[in-house]
């Protein structure tokens, strides 16, 4: 059976599609957005991270460590990146929980015993699954064989994506989506570049594809200070929304702190800081700027 890369289920989720969901976190992303709330997602293979404030110095973990990776500076160890091979066995030789592994292999039987777990709450809520991530259309076979296990199931299904990936896993995996996250960032093909990393083309070619065909899509729209959050910009999106046929509704989701830790532990530089989040009342005047289009828009999920 199909196995995939999973860093983590949330059970009694409510805001990645409608009713009570399972969410479904897969492994890698090519996408390096600033905002990034999960930099974990974005290697597609399980990965170290740590928790220097719970770290002790008892040393228990050297021993476990076969490459050498964990060194004493004389006041405290640190985990050399460039030596350590991400095989987790120094995990286990931690008293004090300071070192955990993101990401685990997972079988599509092991996933759907999860999922099913919760089936009752699908039921009463009208809820069901959520394949987030990272990208779930990078892992296509896996996500594949979820979709159509929960077919099998009766279950809804929502797929959260950011639409750059191959044409060819989207179209094998949309027959079996009942409704589509798609996340929307940015027009402008320079700021995309500086800000996400990839070109728009992809990403705007999936979208109008999804739509023309007549899937159910939420766009979801980042609001985030500094990148896109400014009237012109927006409205630049909103007029190349209104070129397409509608979707279901337009989310708006307020840039946030949270997960800011994780970049210290994965070693890893937070591209934005100090950024603050928008207020309320900003987020208001930009749910009335989408409306004037013709939109239904939501703030939140």
């Amino acid at each position: 059976m199909t196995s995939g890369i999973v860093f983590d289920i949330k059970r009694f989720s409510l805001h990645d599609g409608p009713g009570i969901r399972t969410t479904v976190f897969l492994k890698g992303c090519r996408l390096r957005c600033w905002w990034c709330h999960n930099p974990e997602s974005q290697r597609p293979k399980p990965e170290l991270m740590l928790r220097p404030e719970f770290c002790i110095n008892c040393g228990a973990c050297v021993g476990d460590c076969s490459q050498g990776a964990i060194e004493w500076d004389g006041e405290q160890y640190h985990t050399n990146r460039e030596r350590c091979d991400g095989c987790g066995d120094c995990i286990g030789a931690c008293y004090a929980d300071a070192r955990e592994m993101t990401g685990r292999e997972m079988t599509v039987a092991e996933v759907m015993a999860e999922i099913l777990r919760d089936r009752p709450f699908f039921e009463e809520s009208h809820g069901g699954v959520t394949f987030s991530g990272g990208e779930p259309l990078l892992q296509g076979d896996f996500l594949l064989e979820m979709l159509q296990a929960c077919r099998a199931h009766e279950l809804h299904t929502t797929l959260d994506t950011c639409g750059h990936a191959p044409t060819f896993t989207l179209d094998r995996v949309r027959e079996y989506v009942d409704l589509f996250l798609y996340d929307f960032k940015l027009l402008d093909e320079v700021r995309h570049h500086q800000f996400i990393g990839v070109s728009t083309s992809l990403i705007l070619h999936h979208l109008r594809w999804l739509l023309t065909n007549g899937h159910r899509v939420i766009v979801r729209i980042p609001v985030i200070p500094g990148v896109n959050e400014d009237d012109a910009t927006l409205r630049q999106m909103a007029e190349f929304l209104a070129t397409l046929p509608p979707p279901e509704r337009v989310d708006l989701l307020a840039y946030h702190h949270l997960g800011i830790d994780k970049y210290e532990r994965l070693n890893r530089v937070n591209p934005m800081p100090a950024t603050p989040p928008p207020t309320e009342q900003r987020m208001a005047a930009i749910q009335q700027l989408f409306e004037g289009y013709g939109f239904q828009v939501n703030i939140g999920g």
